[in-house]
């Protein structure tokens, strides 16, 4: 049986959503503030169009599943809305800019008998998967320390005229940059109990939110670490690196999207078996996170068709909007 989709919000992240439902399923739908947007996207895959979601759900009465594409800020209206018109939904990270909005979305998926996916993209990413794995199996042992390095350039002109940068409509640098390296850590460590440290403006950016950060965390478990991020690498993105300190070993990962492994002692991870990564989203003047959107929509179809599904849920990615609004509302920006 063919799923119907509906895409709102036409904007670059709409292209890889387009292509895989193509694949996966039937695009019936799209819509845009901006309907010269809708209209081109519409066009490439034989959909319709419109300029608003409220009237897209009420003139397509086939849309089954409602992938949201939109700024950050409009994620919960936008979901609890299509999930009380009696659709599914995945919605882009970051899943909210507040706990409160997104206890609110899981609330909505909950009372509509609806499922709600939230996209995690780089839990699919090989290396990842496969340190997830030695975690369960307990190959590393007990689980000393870690840190984790975001270091990406975001210039002057990709906040420059848009809501990006804003803290109503952005809501802050580590939901719209670097959410799915915090969904990582939480995934595969746990959640946060302690956090300290430094949010600053250190460029002279024209933003309201912070552009680095150094962070100290304690988790619920223990286990201790720290957190550097930054948009301000010069010319291009750095790195994302992850390591591990462990009782029976140490492991690094990193690579521009944290898709490769770079240090292993002992090896407990066989590179040679990791399959290759999808490429990340490139959008031209700077690139995102590894895309694996094929594999999120395989995860979404094999959900909506009985299979069990948990990767991907609202309440797996409640941990994620939780864990950086802790260390927003712990830690003040200073310039």
């Amino acid at each position: 049986m063919v799923i119907h989709f509906a895409i709102v919000g036409c904007g670059r992240i709409a292209e890889r959503h387009a292509e895989q439902i193509a694949l996966m399923g039937k695009l019936v739908a799209v819509c845009d503030i901006d309907f010269k947007k809708a209209e081109n996207l519409a066009l490439k895959y034989n959909a319709h169009s419109y300029s608003s979601l409220e009237e897209m759900l009420l003139k397509e009465n086939t849309i089954e599943v409602v992938s949201i594409c939109t700024p950050n800020y409009l994620h919960a209206q936008q979901t609890i809305y299509a999930l009380q018109s009696g659709k599914n939904v995945l919605c882009e990270k970051p899943m909210a800019i507040n706990s409160d909005d997104a206890k609110k979305m899981i609330e909505a998926s909950v009372i509509n008998n609806k499922k709600l996916f939230i996209v995690k993209s780089s839990r699919y990413t090989p290396c990842v998967e496969e340190l997830k794995k030695c975690i369960l199996d307990n190959r590393l042992g007990k689980i000393y320390s870690f840190q984790m390095n975001c270091i990406w350039n975001r210039p002057e002109s990709y906040y420059s005229g848009t809501w990006k940068g804003t803290i109503i409509k952005d809501g802050g640098t580590l939901y719209t940059q670097f959410s799915h390296y915090i969904d990582v850590l939480i995934w595969l460590l746990g959640e946060a109990d302690m956090v300290t440290g430094y949010r600053t403006i250190s460029s002279d950016k024209n933003i309201e939110i912070e552009d680095s950060g150094a962070v100290a965390i304690k988790l619920l478990n223990g286990v201790i670490g720290t957190l550097h991020y930054s948009v301000n690498s010069f010319n291009k993105n750095q790195e994302v690196s992850f390591t591990i300190v462990a009782e029976k070993g140490t492991i690094k990962l990193g690579g521009e999207f944290m898709n490769e492994i770079v240090y292993q002692n002992p090896a407990i991870i066989n590179i040679e078996r990791l399959s290759n990564n999808n490429p990340a989203n490139d959008y031209g003047t700077y690139k995102g996170s590894m895309s694996n959107h094929d594999k999120v929509y395989t995860n979404v179809i094999a959900a909506l068709q009985g299979e069990f599904s948990s990767i991907t849920d609202g309440e797996s990615a409640l941990s994620s909007v939780a864990f950086i609004e802790k260390i927003y509302q712990k830690i003040a920006l200073s310039n």
